[in-house]
């Protein structure tokens, strides 16, 4: 039994374009996506990281994404099932990129501030720390480290 190819050949279809003709920079298909990992202070490079691990973030989540950019004014969309290509662990915790809009369908960009994906990277690192849920979980951790950690000798 013969196999069917398509009338296309690889050269052709290397050659056209990766978004329909009629995708503009509207449509979801455009729109940039965020993985956790990008920001993540506690990965390597390797692993995905595309910031330096001094201006990193610990452990952002998706829905902290989500919130600081949908407050700067973007259209943000949570695909929670996604999960990084680099990403070793499938616990839920890892899953998940936002897609924002950059630009409108006219090709003009949303925001004068957010002209290239690195623009976003460094204004979530620079966000993420000044969340009332992150300030909280940084005091407590400085308390448990001047009380000494709470480990003391076994009786």
């Amino acid at each position: 039994m013969a196999t069917s190819y398509s009338s296309i050949s690889q050269r052709e279809r290397n050659t056209q374009p990766f978004f329909p003709n009629s995708a503009t920079h509207a449509d979801q298909c455009r729109f940039v996506c965020i993985y956790p990992a990008y920001i993540n202070a506690k990965k390597t490079r390797a692993q995905g990281r595309r910031v330096s691990k001094s201006k990193a973030v610990d452990n952002p989540s998706v829905n902290e994404i989500r919130d600081i950019l949908e407050n700067a004014g973007l259209k943000a969309i949570v695909e929670a099932n996604r999960l990084y290509c680099r990403e070793e662990s499938r616990e839920p915790q890892y899953r998940g990129r936002v897609r924002v809009q950059l630009k409108n369908g006219d090709e003009s960009l949303v925001k004068e501030q957010f002209k290239t994906k690195d623009d976003l990277l460094f204004y979530l690192i620079e966000m993420i720390p000044k969340l009332k849920t992150r300030s909280g979980n940084q005091q407590q951790q400085q308390q448990q480290n001047q009380q000494g950690g709470g480990k003391g000798k076994k009786r």
